[in-house]
């Protein structure tokens, strides 16, 4: 694997860590991180697309995709950041 796939690698796997983490804390949570919790899951499932894409290209291509993909994990960084402080 490339550096950028290792480190896109990285940031999913603490991002979904977060997620889950977030999702046990939406249960007790307010309406509206209920509602920014929406739009950054949209988000997610967006980048999961994106990686099975990246899995499934060829080099070439595959970086055009993935930086694509570690754009979405910055967004998704924010959201959930954005989630934290309303909880």
């Amino acid at each position: 694997m490339s550096k950028i796939q290792d480190r896109l690698h990285d940031d999913v796997e603490k991002l979904r860590q977060r997620r889950d983490e977030l999702l046990l804390q939406l249960d007790l949570g307010k309406m509206e991180a209920s509602d920014a919790w929406h739009e950054v899951e949209d988000r997610w499932q967006h980048l999961e697309g994106k990686l099975r894409v990246l899995a499934a290209e060829s080099k070439d291509a595959a970086g055009d995709v993935g930086k694509a993909a570690s754009e979405l994990v910055e967004e998704i960084r924010a959201g959930f950041a954005k989630v934290s402080r309303l909880l």
